[in-house]
């Protein structure tokens, strides 16, 4: 699978077509974080065409272990989240992708609407038109979104039964308090007393040994994947970033509970973008690309109290490495 999936990366280099749509907003975002003391590139630019690409070929890596885990605890707990979940919900899935875990729900939910959102307008597109063959009396409505900082829903999505849908541990890389207002938006969007609400993928704390590997894989794919950033960055802000540049770098940070990723300068260099940005970069000074907090289950239900959620029910793996978990309004 994963070779399948780097070929087909192969065809998608320099290919224009598939960056976001560009506004002005993006551009300062991203100027900003670039002239800041310490640089940072927001991780929702990880996903051009090429990006999710590339995570897809993560996903079906050896030592990146949330996907296949996440997936084994769908497969064994089914039956009991469809019970607890209830069928015929507004499925709006944050982060669609290629849309392949919400499709595995279908049959059990029956969802009365799909409502996949995400960055990557090209990729998303195909992916629905792909499931839209195979699901035809399923209603969907691909919307192209960045929902990280907000959530305007159009009038066309459902009000009644909504669940939110974020799997693969996404929540993750949000920092503390900008998880607890993603998920206080998400708590606004619906009503209270109706079945729905959201189901989230968590990736619990581990031995570090087992995170540093999934986050730096011996085939280089998540190198890739980190370093891609930069190409979409010099198409969204029309920078001068050479790849050739740039190492990747990752650890667990323990006292902060979370995986970092960094781009890391490989000598002294200089990067400009339009309008007259420019950045001197030393030897080893890095990028901050991503945060990736891990929970426990008990801080994770703390989490969703402050945000306004209970009737927390919550599903592990054998290891209890990752968690699924639902909770609805109150």
């Amino acid at each position: 699978m994963a070779q399948r999936l780097l070929q087909d990366i192969q065809e998608l280099q320099g290919d224009d077509s598939s960056a976001a749509h560009i506004n002005q907003g993006m551009r300062q975002e991203l100027a900003a974080g670039l002239s800041a003391a310490s640089a940072s590139i927001a991780p929702k630019y990880f996903y051009d065409a090429l990006g999710s690409k590339l995570f897809e070929a993560i996903c079906a890596l050896d030592e990146y272990y949330p996907t296949r885990t996440e997936v084994g605890i769908f497969s064994r707990h089914a039956d009991e989240i469809a019970a607890t979940v209830g069928q015929g919900v507004t499925l709006i899935d944050l982060g669609a992708g290629n849309c392949a875990k919400a499709a595995r729900l279908f049959p059990s939910l029956q969802p009365r609407q799909y409502v996949p959102i995400d960055i990557s307008t090209d990729f998303l597109r195909a992916a629905v038109a792909d499931l839209r063959q195979k699901y035809p009396a399923i209603p969907m409505q691909e919307i192209a979104m960045d929902f990280s900082s907000a959530l305007q829903l159009p009038a066309t999505v459902g009000r009644t039964q909504r669940l939110f849908f974020y799997p693969g541990s996404s929540l993750g890389n949000f920092a503390p308090e900008q998880a607890l207002q993603f998920l206080r938006r998400l708590r606004h969007a619906l009503q209270l007393g109706e079945a729905g609400g959201v189901l989230i993928g968590v990736d619990l704390i581990k031995d570090a040994a087992v995170l540093n590997a999934a986050y730096d894989d011996a085939l280089g794919v998540t190198a890739a994947f980190n370093r891609n950033v930069l190409l979409n960055v010099n198409r969204l802000l029309d920078s001068d970033f050479a790849l050739a540049d740039w190492r990747h770098r990752s650890f667990f940070n323990a006292a902060q509970s979370r995986v970092e990723m960094h781009l890391e300068a490989q000598n002294e260099l200089t990067v400009r973008w339009a309008g007259g940005g420019v950045r001197r970069f030393e030897q080893g000074e890095r990028i901050h690309t991503e945060n990736s907090y891990k929970f426990t289950p008990e801080s994770f239900a703390e989490l969703l109290q402050q945000a306004g959620f209970g009737h927390c029910k919550m599903w592990f793996d054998a290891r209890k490495w990752f968690m699924l978990c639902h909770a609805r309004a109150v």
